[in-house]
């Protein structure tokens, strides 16, 4: 029988995001393929450390509850391995219990060209060039990093899974931001308060924010049957806008059906301070200098999209 995977929220993430195979990687590069392979078959049972997206996914898995049969979502591995010494990942997948069960092994393949076969609205990975190429052909992507160690002991679904968002770049596209580049901060302000009420067109991740939204509402309904339900996501817009270009983001959103816990329009002002308050499990960013003057403790993606990237 098909299986449904339409119906989900789908997470396509590297074997590099979730783990750190820096001196896997090291072996490849320094000794050649067979002794890669040699070391990998070796190496086997042991697990790798955990990588940048870690703790991200495993909250984000635990979103899940089988008992209830509520589980929209799914993480697919995509690995440039083979099936062969690609299974040192599954062996870590297993040692940390993260329910992932499905996966490409693409043998050094690019791996984001089978996005579209698993219908999945992201993919994560440590791999720089393989987002950017992504990215390129228009797919939903954004290179994982930390601002800081990575848990070694961690207890998902604790608290609530929080999201943060860039909004130009991000969720929208950067039409905005070609007119800020063109005409500075005035002219950008004038031409987002004469198209406040005209929603922007979406940008690279508008989608994974629609299923997230989507899940949200499956949570809000199962609130109102029982009222002791605690909804387990959270979601927040944080951008570089203020008022009056703060509309069209409203606008915006309401056109797409697109529910948003949390806005902040910090009208330049840097948002570390913020994100070190707010605490999310990770933060989606087109503009590399805002992720890198960050100091709290987070999965951060830069997604290399638009005018700022080129």
């Amino acid at each position: 029988m098909p299986y449904p995977i339409e119906d989900k929220l789908v997470i396509a993430v590297a074997s590099s995001a979730i783990f750190d195979l820096g001196e896997a990687d090291t072996v490849f590069t320094t000794q050649g393929e067979d002794s890669y392979r040699k070391y990998t078959r070796e190496k086997e049972t042991s697990p790798f450390k955990k990588g940048p997206a870690f703790t991200f996914i495993q909250n984000l898995l635990s979103v899940n509850n089988p008992q209830t049969q509520f589980e929209p979502i799914e993480v697919i591995l995509l690995s440039k391995n083979d099936a062969d010494t690609g299974n040192r990942v599954f062996n870590s997948l297993q040692h940390y219990k993260l329910p992932i069960t499905r996966a490409a092994f693409t043998c050094g393949r690019k791996p984001f060209t089978y996005l579209s076969s698993f219908k999945a609205s992201l993919f994560l990975s440590a791999n720089k060039e393989d987002v950017i190429d992504a990215v390129r052909e228009g797919w939903p992507a954004g290179i994982i990093m930390a601002s800081g160690p990575v848990p070694e002991n961690t207890e998902p679904g604790k608290e609530e899974l929080k999201l943060a968002f860039d909004f130009d770049g991000i969720i929208a596209d950067d039409s905005s931001e070609q007119v800020y580049q063109k005409e500075g901060l005035d002219g950008f302000q004038r031409h987002e308060k004469a198209l406040s009420n005209t929603p922007l067109s979406p940008g690279p991740l508008m989608r994974l924010l629609e299923k997230i939204s989507g899940i949200q509402q499956k949570e809000f309904e199962k609130q109102k049957t029982e009222p002791h339900y605690k909804p387990k996501i959270r979601t927040a817009i944080i951008t570089s806008r203020m008022a009056p270009a703060h509309q069209r983001v409203i606008h915006t959103l309401r056109h797409w059906g697109i529910h948003i816990d949390q806005a902040f329009f910090m009208g330049g002002i840097s948002k570390s301070n913020l994100l070190s308050e707010l605490q999310p499990h990770i933060f989606f960013d087109d503009q590399l200098d805002n992720l890198s003057d960050i100091n709290a403790s987070m999965a951060m993606v830069h997604v290399p999209y638009g005018v700022i990237n080129r």
